[in-house]
């Protein structure tokens, strides 16, 4: 990274990855053009898990080529007077894969699950697992490196408060 005091820690980047509720998932598409597409996703572990459907375009790129990124956006305020915004996001890098193992994709939907309703039953949650499970497809993304970086004047402002 060029601008290095704007630099986030691993821990901040982490703070962010289990924050967000989606970002944007970048794969090598059809015919060399890039494929991005905004996503839902947990973080856990050094690890993304996304869900989709069991085909389409997604998991063709993912098949014709493993590594991708996945960026999450935390804040994006956009300042007029100053022509600028004070951003914070994060990027990963990583190799995806498509769990076939059961009690892998059990595992990472019940993550999924509980990140996007923290307050239902268990018993709901099976239920609705349960009912998705046949067309359900379970991706994970390990993490190489990420890195963080947020504007110079939210690093100025942290300066202060400390």
């Amino acid at each position: 990274m060029r601008r290095k005091k704007q630099a986030l820690s691993n821990e901040d980047c982490a703070a962010i990855l289990n924050r967000g509720t989606s970002g944007v998932l970048a794969l090598a598409g059809d015919n060399g053009y890039p494929y991005a597409v905004p996503i839902s996703y947990v973080y856990d572990e050094g690890k993304i898990y996304f869900h989709c459907a069991k085909n389409g375009h997604k998991l063709d790129a993912i098949n014709r080529k493993a590594k991708a990124s996945f960026c999450v956006i935390d804040q994006d305020q956009i300042v007029p007077e100053e022509y600028t915004s004070y951003f914070r996001s994060v990027i990963v890098f990583g190799t995806m894969r498509i769990l076939t193992d059961d009690s892998e994709k059990l595992n990472a939907i019940d993550k999924l699950a509980l990140k996007y309703a923290p307050n239902d039953t268990e018993e709901n949650r099976k239920k609705a697992i349960e009912r998705e499970w046949k067309p359900l497809c379970i991706l994970e993304m390990s993490i190489d490196h990420m890195s963080g970086k947020e504007a110079i004047e939210l690093v100025k402002k942290h300066k202060l408060n400390n």
